[in-house]
């Protein structure tokens, strides 16, 4: 099903964070140097971007899901993924990821996202309509207008840097 463009913002956000986790499952995650960057990427994917978009979720799609029987147990379960993710995100800021963390991260956020792209997007687009999809997507717009226009810098570029730096 063609996204309603008043969801597209967040699924664009989806594809940031999906490219994130394709990155984190190819990386070597075998140094310190290794795991302190990635660590370093994700904390800053959060700060920038990743809990605008929680907060939008949850203040503006989960509550409008939630008026619908068959996607509240959805709903309940993305919330409890929101925390468990929450906590992801925090202990990559305290950098006491290992790599097997890493990867599960990954794995978590990615099958996350699949979850809220494939069942929760389009169940709501299934049940509710244009008029409050796009009242939906205003206050949307108003909590991810915070979102920083900062470029995170890769986990890559950061150890490239620091190769160069130590030779």
């Amino acid at each position: 099903m063609l996204r309603d463009k008043n969801l597209v913002p967040l699924s664009r956000q989806h594809q940031h964070a999906l490219a994130l986790c394709v990155r984190i499952s190819r990386a070597r995650l075998a140094t310190p140097a290794e795991l302190g960057a990635w660590q370093s990427e994700i904390a800053q994917h959060f700060e920038q971007e990743i809990r605008y978009h929680f907060d939008a979720e949850e203040k503006h799609l989960f509550p409008s899901a939630r008026e619908f029987p068959e996607l509240r147990a959805l709903v309940d379960e993305l919330l409890a993924e929101h925390t468990q993710l929450r906590d992801y995100f925090s202990r990559a800021a305290d950098s006491i990821l290992d790599g097997q963390e890493l990867r599960a991260f990954a794995e978590t956020l990615s099958s996350h996202i699949r979850k809220e792209e494939r069942q929760l997007f389009e169940g709501m687009q299934e049940k509710i309509g244009p008029d409050a999809l796009a009242k939906i997507g205003a206050k949307l717009d108003e909590t991810l207008a915070a979102v920083s226009q900062a470029c995170i810098v890769p986990a890559e570029s950061m150890l490239k840097a620091e190769e160069k730096s130590g030779s």
